[in-house]
């Protein structure tokens, strides 16, 4: 047997302290959302305001004009706090959520975005090219949560990525905060958007900071020189954030359960960082050199090249 004084135990077994309260390792996020849980978290003023500052960050990423409204597809959107953002932005949003009583509370809030009971990793039934972007605030990493035998966390990414790509306008762009639990399930998720035909990378806010560290994957749906040209009106490629700008590292989870979750994971540098050079910032994709998404948008504007999904 292990000593459990060694050096390795020891972190082994701070790793699953660390990690065993995550809200996708308790229990399935249908049940962990029940009735007592939505009405905690809808009304605690600590993740509201933390909620409401990542989904402006993430309405940042996709860098749409002021004044330009879009229709913007939330997923995971809980009781409609991410939503409330949305529009205050002068934005139309529908939301899903796995949770009926995350969507109940939303109604009761009577929030302006229609909102629908959905597994995300039985992919969406939208019509092609129905919504504008794509946000997502501390909900993508359920994805590789195996909750029963017969679900598969790599058949889930496929289906969610493919069915997504494919609801969305050319040159969409998406912004999806997520907690992942290693680099490899980092990893795992951004190459399952890639392989279904979109572009871009891992964000990392405050890399340096283990209380505030976020990570946002930031992708886009083909390319569009309309939606370009708008986003190049705001900032061309997103750039993570440093400390002193923006949300507080005080403010490290969007949930009490994930206090301290983001010490679970310390990417490498170069599998998730932002570089700045004389082109402009650039998304780094776990395990891609960072100038993929410089590359590929180069090769649109010369006619090379058309990404579609699977």
């Amino acid at each position: 047997p292990q000593n459990p004084k060694t050096p390795q135990t020891c972190a082994a077994n701070l790793f699953v302290k660390m990690t065993s309260h995550r809200p996708e390792q308790m229990a399935p996020a249908d049940l962990f959302y029940n009735e007592t849980e939505a009405r905690k978290y809808t009304v605690n003023t600590r993740m509201i305001n933390i909620q409401t500052q990542l989904t402006r960050r993430a309405l940042e990423i996709l860098a749409i004009p002021k004044g330009k409204g879009k229709l913007i597809l939330d997923i995971g959107c809980g009781s409609g706090i991410s939503g409330s953002t949305l529009g205050a932005a002068g934005h139309m949003w529908v939301g899903t959520d796995i949770s009926r009583a995350m969507l109940e509370v939303a109604s009761e809030r009577e929030v302006e975005g229609d909102v629908l009971h959905s597994d995300m990793g039985h992919g969406f039934g939208f019509r092609p090219g129905t919504f504008d972007g794509a946000v997502s605030i501390s909900a993508i990493q359920w994805l590789c949560s195996a909750e029963k035998s017969c679900q598969n966390p790599y058949k889930r990414l496929q289906k969610f990525f493919q069915s997504l790509y494919a609801c969305l306008v050319k040159g969409a762009r998406c912004a999806f905060q997520f907690y992942p639990s290693s680099p490899e399930q980092a990893e795992m998720i951004t190459t399952a958007a890639l392989k279904n035909g979109f572009t871009g990378g891992l964000i990392v806010d405050f890399p340096n900071s283990k209380k505030a560290k976020k990570f946002f994957l930031f992708l886009m749906a083909g390319y569009s020189e309309e939606i370009q040209k708008d986003a190049e009106r705001a900032i061309m490629l997103p750039k993570a954030r440093t400390e002193g700008e923006g949300y507080s590292d005080e403010e490290d989870s969007d949930s009490d359960d994930e206090e301290g979750e983001d010490e679970s994971m310390d990417m490498d540098e170069d599998q998730a960082s932002q570089e700045d050079s004389d082109d402009g910032p650039k998304a780094r994709v776990a395990g891609k050199k960072s100038t993929r998404l410089q590359k590929t948008i180069q090769k649109k504007k010369e006619g090379k090249g058309r990404y579609k999904a699977n």
